[in-house]
């Protein structure tokens, strides 16, 4: 082969690596053959629409983009906007997804991507021993003591079946996306009372043990917490219920959540957002100072410049600057004035 076939041969190779698109979900959606399905992320408690592709006559649509999405739970949302199928975006972002409206969990299928495959199998096993545990909890209404006992601990059992289903899972794959999930829905499980100090339980203990162990195995550099519905509602419950509501408590631990996702641009951009919103207009008296500590620490040394709009980040200073001199237990700014007497006067010197 001359140089000149070479060169055209690399050109055709090269320019069909730079034609791939980053990402390409292709879903078959039966029965719909004309509309639009949407693409779209959890972010918190919130969803965001973030590209749409138009379904042909085979009811085919493509997803395709340039850049990489970012790992989490996405949902291929239905034309009315009515219904969604989940599925997780991580490391493969090139897959495809089969479903039929009439049955979705018996039709959806996930070809080229082990991850949702993990993930389909998980949701038919919850969807099943959910369905068993609702059908029995209705048959408990109307059944007698005795047989009510028995039918409580055949919901417990199920409940079981679930919960060890999960901690394999965990085993087997631990940096599949639904491990850091099932991370995040677990409770610290407090010691017997035998285990806590001179052998008798300790309410002061259970707490502090709760508290300590909360985070465990949750990493405050996994991005791809964000994008799932259950991150923001176990930080929201830390802050709400688990922690006592001083602000200093409070700012200790925001403290520490925030330096620990320092590293993780998105991770750390969420978490200062989330707290910011919280304790701007704080649901008690005095926790604005939590919002203070926020903006001295975090925005006036520039942390936040980069994904700040203008308008946000006029609300954040004025609202940060008109509050440092406010808080609560602390010094009044000194002011001058002309007193009863017309002579001038200041604050302080009275």
């Amino acid at each position: 082969m001359n140089l000149k076939g070479l060169a055209i041969i690399l050109l055709f190779v090269s320019s069909q690596a730079f034609a791939q698109p980053a990402y390409q979900i292709k879903v078959t959606l039966k029965p719909f053959t004309s509309g639009y399905l949407y693409l779209a992320h959890h972010f918190g408690k919130k969803q965001y629409l973030i590209d749409s592709a138009r379904i042909n006559e085979k009811s085919e649509a493509v997803f395709s983009g340039k850049e990489k999405l970012f790992g989490g739970i996405y949902m291929i949302v239905f034309p009315q906007k009515n219904s969604w199928i989940e599925c997780i975006v991580d490391k493969e972002q090139q897959f495809s997804i089969l479903a039929d409206t009439a049955n979705l969990f018996t039709s959806t299928q996930f070809l080229g991507s082990k991850d949702n495959s993990l993930f389909a199998e998980y949701q038919k096993k919850s969807y099943d021993l959910g369905t068993s545990i609702a059908s029995i909890q209705k048959q408990i209404a109307q059944a007698q003591p005795a047989e009510a006992e028995k039918l409580k601990a055949s919901i417990q059992e199920k409940s079981t079946q679930l919960q060890q289903y999960r901690e394999n899972f965990m085993k087997l794959h631990p940096d599949h996306l639904l491990t850091a999930i099932f991370y995040v829905l677990k409770d610290p499980v407090v010691p017997p009372a035998s285990a806590h100090p001179n052998g008798k339980y300790d309410s002061l203990y259970a707490y502090q043990y709760y508290k300590s162990h909360y985070w465990d195995n949750i990493s405050f550099t996994d991005e791809r917490l964000v994008r799932t519905p259950v991150f923001q509602t176990k930080l929201d419950r830390y802050f709400n219920d688990v922690l006592p509501q001083y602000p200093d408590s409070l700012k200790l631990a925001a403290g520490e959540i925030l330096d620990a996702s320092r590293s993780n641009p998105e991770m750390f951009k969420f978490l200062l957002s989330t707290l910011t919103d919280k304790y701007v207009n704080p649901t008690y008296m005095g926790q604005d100072a939590v919002f203070v500590y926020l903006f001295e620490k975090y925005y006036l040394t520039g942390q936040a410049d980069s994904w700040m709009n203008d308008k946000y980040k006029k609300f954040i200073y004025d609202q940060g600057y008109s509050l440092m001199g406010n808080i609560i237990g602390t010094q009044g700014a000194d002011f001058a004035f002309i007193d009863t007497a017309g002579k001038p006067s200041t604050l302080y010197a009275i």
